[in-house]
């Protein structure tokens, strides 16, 4: 039965990372698409590729995933705990990709943590809570906005003597690279957190002692975001790329690269789990205000923001329940 736990929960594990991929693929290519930069399907395989690069850059979110945010629970108990946590964040992800929310997967899965962990009555770190996850989901999208208003405040400077088309060519050849660091830079945060969570499974299971992360694992999770970002999420991808602002190529180029920027710095010096979608969608909204503030579609902003603000509430909702459910399953 055990067995049988760990390989369900691994399951869907590898399932929400697929999630991720498809939910969060937006992130990394609508601009660039938008600006037709790149056509779409060039923009998947190309964000496919380097989500696959970037998830063997580094293991510090994974080990902040796997430690800091709730007790590590034990038993079958603690193996449905994790799938209760997981089952949230899945919901949660396919109800705003069908509405076309680009709402935060990480907050989803730390939401759904959160929401199982108390169900199971297993400690939750609240300090951890406020340090790697609340404090970086406000921090964050306000660094992106200022960043990607600064950014293109300089693009400005420096151009603006320039022939308009020729700058705009030019930059529509350079986005196809800042529209790479922002996959790679996807693929370093995301991968990650589902590596942080099959290593809870297995430590659960006593398979293995310790948060190294097996070979395997960063395989098997590389690859399931880079299947879910090549299946393409084309109703966020619409959301990020017209409805917010009409980008043109500097401005794109600007907002992946500042997002790009905010993720490395993130990953590396802080170890954080930081949402790539509010990275994105912050730094668009700076970049859009350099036009003029009217052209950035505010309401439009403002959906997608309360959607931030009750993604882990609703995730850890669903993760309660269907700890619930599975505890009146097995009795």
């Amino acid at each position: 039965m055990d067995t049988f736990a760990l390989v369900v929960t691994v399951g869907v594990a590898l399932f929400f990372t697929y999630t991720n991929g498809f939910h969060d693929s937006a992130n990394a290519i609508a601009t660039s698409v938008s600006t037709r930069a790149l056509t779409p399907r060039a923009a998947l395989a190309m964000a496919a590729v380097m989500n696959l690069a970037g998830a063997f850059l580094g293991s510090g979110v994974a080990k902040t995933v796997s430690e800091g945010v709730i007790e590590t629970p034990h038993g079958s108990g603690g193996m449905a705990i994790l799938f209760a946590a997981l089952v949230g964040a899945i919901v949660w992800n396919l109800v705003t990709w069908y509405f076309g929310l680009p709402s935060s997967s990480s907050h989803a899965l730390f939401g759904g943590m959160v929401g199982a962990a108390m169900a199971g009555g297993i400690a939750v770190y609240w300090s951890g809570v406020m340090e790697k996850i609340v404090i970086p989901m406000f921090l964050s999208p306000i660094v992106g906005m200022l960043l990607g208003y600064l950014v293109m405040v300089v693009i400005m400077w420096m151009f603006r003597r320039s022939n308009p088309h020729k700058a705009k060519r030019g930059f529509r050849i350079a986005q196809t690279v800042s529209a790479a660091g922002m996959a790679l830079g996807h693929g370093l945060q995301d991968a990650q957190k589902t590596m942080g969570i099959v290593v809870m499974a297995l430590t659960i299971a006593d398979v293995q002692d310790g948060n190294d992360i097996p070979v395997w694992v960063k395989i098997t999770c590389a690859l399931m975001l880079s299947a879910g970002t090549y299946a393409g999420g084309w109703r966020i991808m619409r959301t990020l790329g017209r409805r917010i602002i009409e980008l043109d190529p500097p401005q794109g180029f600007a907002a992946e690269t500042t997002a790009a920027s905010v993720m490395y710095t993130a990953s590396f010096m802080f170890h954080a789990p930081i949402s790539t979608t509010h990275v994105i969608t912050s730094a668009i909204m700076g970049v859009g205000a350099t036009k003029r503030m009217s052209a950035v579609r505010w309401g439009v902003a403002k959906n997608i923001v309360m959607g931030w603000f009750i993604t882990m509430p609703a995730a850890a909702a669903v993760a309660a329940l269907c700890y619930g459910a599975i505890s009146l399953f097995m009795g």
